[in-house]
Parts: structure tokens; C-alpha cells; sequence
């Protein structure tokens, strides 16, 4: 009966979440409530349950609202802004270039985490170069896609931060171990936009005999509108993020202060990669020095956290609300009821092969479930089924991150910034989904033999 009620608890959640009925918040919060309520479980039990569920996600839930605030306060203060022209300055007119250009300026503006702020900066500095040069607007989506998705994996960005709320692993102790696997990924996206912009070299000098107007810019002469949106509602985002700044932004730059912003955030880096604190605290830290130096005064300060509260507050609720979640389903006994039902089906000699299967298939998982689905709905059922057969959770968990909403989010139409990028580069999405899908599960499968040689993620043993 308990299996069975965790069971219909996480196939609700699923539904709500997959059908984007109601926020994430409610689908988390409210439905294990709900059954933990028929299971025969009264208020004070359930409080109890959330209490505990509350008390395991408290620590990555802070983590991540000063994380965003510390990279938006950079952002804001034009840190990143010589890199960016250096790499727009760099991409020249050579297609090959260009794709690399393209490639490495995603990775760079996906330092916060943001798949929205990536996609904004990234999408309209390059947009001119593609469409001078007759370059396919796909090959740019790709481009940014891969360096957006291999950058995904940082402790700060939603699928870690998510993924170490349901394990209950640091987000530390998740990410260090795949670096290098982050790494290969990274190069290896480099290597793909090389090979896309000498393939569209190739296709531009076949083309250099024809007249200008039977070759059109960009992808077979898409536009904005063929993302889904019109023209006009694409063309106000689409704005050059660095040499076009409104007066608010230009007011808000410090290029006095960039050496200084610059040593700061490497050595909150350097302390979260060795552990010389709580990740929580280092970014806790950095956001005050990063404000009293930059942005003095009470009214500046308060300014600039109120920019950047909307998307941390988003995902703070998101994450304890899914505390809440995993409490009722731990302190009930759902969760070990749930695997206990699933040792049943599943034979013990496919048990070691889990942390394989799910960073093999977390490009394709992407496509159907979104980051709160299965980091929230499918992995503690996994990471639970693992156990049963003495296979770490933090094997499962590492595996999934390899590809789950990190290299596949920039192909998943179950995140909010996969509309942005397919509509800021005017690209079809079904399009993109096939230009892209290939090369970034390629991608996610160099990642996951590079954790496995490194031994970052060792295959479990049958008990």
C-alpha cells in the first residue's frame, strides 16, 4: 500500500510538472501532503517529515540565491565584458573562427548559471557575423547550445543545485570528481564548432557563385517569427549586450574595480573547488565584499540584490519545496517502499549498470522530462533502487548530471530558455532539436567515459 502511494504521489507530480499545470512549487509542496494525509499520516507526523525534508536542502538552497546574486552583481559591473569583446574582436570573418568565437563567449557568459542571460548576450553579439557571412543560423543555435549545455554542470547552476537537494550530496562533492569530465566536454564542444564552421566554410565557398539573393543569411532565411513569436517581439530582445549598454547599464559598470572583481572570483572558485569552506559560506562572503567594494551605500546595495531576487527567489522556493517532498516521501517510508517493490521487477544484474544507463540516455531523457521531473520525480527512485543493490547515489547521481538539463537542456522544450535561444536565433525548433540533439549527446557520452576512466563515477557492485 505505501509503495503503491509513493508511486501515484511521484506519477502526479510528474503529470503536473510534464503538463506545466500548476508551478513547480505546488506540484512539490502540495501533493505529497495530500497523499501522506489518505496514507494515514496526521499534521504533526507530516511536520515533522518537511521539517527534516527542510533541513537537507537549507544549505544548496542558500548556496544558490548568493550564487546568482554574486555572478549578477559581476555581470552588472562589467567583469565579463573585456572577455566577451575580446572573443567577438577575435571571430573575425572566418566561419571556422567565428563557431569557436560563438562557442567559447556561451561558456563564458554561462558563468552565473543562467540559460536566459547566456542566450541574451551570446546570441545577439554573434547574430551580425553569422548573418554577414551567409552562415546558417543553425550552426550558431548549435554553437551556442553545446558551450551553454557543457557549462550547465557548475555547482551553481539548476541541475546540480537540484540534484544535490535530492541526494543529499554536496554540491562540492558532486561537481569536483567530474571536472575533468566538464573539461572534456568543453573541449569537445570546441571541437564540434570547429568542425560546423570549417562544414559551413565549405558550403559558403561552393555558394560564392551564386547571386545574393538565392543565398539568404541565416537559416534558409528564418526569422524570429519562425521560433514561435513574432518578429517585433523578438526584435526588442535582441539587443548587442556589451556595445549598446542603456545608460542604467553604463551607470552600473566599475572597469576601475575589474582587476580586483576579477582576483575576487577566482579565489571564490579556487576555495569552492579545494573545500576551504561550505560552498554557501564562500558565496556568502564574496556577495559582501562584491557589494560594500562596487556597489557602496545602503540604497546602491539594496538596488542591486532586488535586480537578481526574482530568479534566486524562483529556484530557492523551488528547491524547498522539494525539501518538503523528499521529507514526506523519507520520514514516511514511501521512498524505501518504492524500491523495495522495484528490486522485484528489476533483476540484480542490471543493478550495476544505473549510473551507465542514466548518463547514457540524459540527452534523450531531456526531451522528456524537465530538470524538476526527474531530478525531483525520477532520481530518488533510482538513487533509491540503487541502494537496494549497493549502488551509490552518488554514482547515479554524478552519471545524470552528466547529461540530464545540462548538455541537454539547450534541446529540451521543457525549459523556459530553450524558447529564448530557438527565438533569439529565429531558428525552427524542430530544426534545432535535430541539429543539435546528435552532437550533444556525442558530447555527454565523451563526459561519461571520462568519468568513468577517472573514476569519478565507479559502476556499483551487486550486493
Amino acid at each position: 500500500m505505501l509503495a503503491w502511494t509513493g508511486f501515484l504521489t511521484i506519477g502526479v507530480i510528474l503529470a503536473l510538472l510534464l503538463s506545466n499545470r500548476v508551478a513547480a512549487v505546488v506540484a512539490l509542496a502540495g501533493v505529497p501532503m495530500v497523499f501522506a494525509l489518505i496514507a494515514g499520516f496526521g499534521p504533526a507526523e507530516i511536520g515533522e517529515f518537511v521539517a527534516d525534508g527542510l533541513g537537507g536542502v537549507v544549505g544548496v538552497t542558500v548556496m544558490f540565491v548568493f550564487a546568482i546574486t554574486y555572478f549578477g552583481v559581476m555581470r552588472d559591473a562589467g567583469l565579463f565584458d573585456p572577455i566577451i569583446r575580446r572573443i567577438i574582436r577575435w571571430a573575425g570573418n572566418a566561419p571556422v573562427t567565428i563557431c569557436l568565437a560563438t562557442t567559447a563567449l556561451a561558456m563564458m557568459a554561462h558563468l552565473d548559471g543562467a540559460g536566459a542571460t547566456t542566450f541574451l548576450i551570446t546570441i545577439p553579439a554573434m547574430i551580425p557575423l553569422f548573418d554577414r557571412l551567409g552562415m546558417s543560423r543553425l550552426t550558431l543555435s548549435v554553437c551556442v547550445g553545446l558551450g551553454a549545455g557543457t557549462m550547465n554542470l557548475l555547482p551553481w547552476g539548476g541541475p546540480t543545485a537540484r540534484a544535490a537537494a535530492t541526494s543529499g550530496i554536496s554540491v562540492n562533492d558532486l561537481w569536483v570528481p567530474l571536472i575533468p569530465a566538464q573539461i572534456a566536454g568543453m573541449a569537445a564542444a570546441l571541437a564540434i564548432a570547429w568542425l560546423l564552421g570549417a562544414r559551413e566554410h565549405r558550403r559558403i565557398t561552393r555558394a560564392a557563385s551564386a547571386s545574393p539573393s538565392e543565398t539568404a543569411p541565416g537559416e534558409s532565411g528564418s526569422t524570429p517569427a519562425a521560433a514561435g513569436g513574432t518578429a517585433a517581439e523578438t526584435e526588442v530582445k535582441v539587443r548587442p549586450a556589451i556595445d549598446e549598454l542603456t545608460e542604467e547599464e553604463r551607470s552600473l559598470r566599475r572597469p576601475r574595480l575589474l582587476w580586483f572583481n576579477a582576483v575576487l572570483t577566482v579565489a571564490i572558485l579556487v576555495a569552492l573547488i579545494v573545500g576551504l569552506a561550505p560552498p554557501e559560506l564562500i558565496f556568502l562572503a564574496g556577495v559582501v565584499v562584491a557589494l560594500i567594494v562596487n556597489y557602496p551605500g545602503l540604497k546602491r546595495q539594496t538596488a542591486r540584490i532586488e535586480a537578481h531576487a526574482t530568479g534566486a527567489m524562483l529556484m530557492a522556493t523551488t528547491l524547498l519545496a522539494a525539501g518538503a517532498f523528499l521529507g514526506i516521501l523519507e520520514g514516511s517510508g514511501m521512498i524505501t517502499a518504492m524500491a523495495d517493490a522495484a528490486t522485484s521487477v528489476i533483476p540484480a544484474s542490471a543493478a550495476p549498470g544505473l549510473p551507465v544507463i542514466a548518463g547514457a540516455l540524459g540527452v534523450p531523457l531531456s526531451l522528456l522530462f524537465g530538470p524538476d521531473a526527474y531530478y525531483f520525480g525520477v532520481l530518488p527512485v533510482l538513487n533509491a533502487l540503487g541502494e537496494q543493490y549497493g549502488v551509490s547515489a552518488m554514482e547515479i547521481t554524478q552519471a545524470s548530471l552528466l547529461g540530464q538539463e545540462t548538455v541537454g537542456f539547450p534541446v529540451s522544450p521543457l525549459t523556459g530558455s530553450f524558447y529564448l535561444l530557438v527565438g533569439l536565433a529565429g531558428v525552427d525548433i524542430g530544426k534545432h532539436i535535430r541539429a543539435l540533439f546528435g552532437w550533444a549527446w556525442l558530447v555527454s557520452i565523451i563526459m561519461l567515459v571520462v568519468a568513468l576512466l577517472t573514476g569519478a563515477i565507479a559502476l556499483g557492485v551487486a550486493a
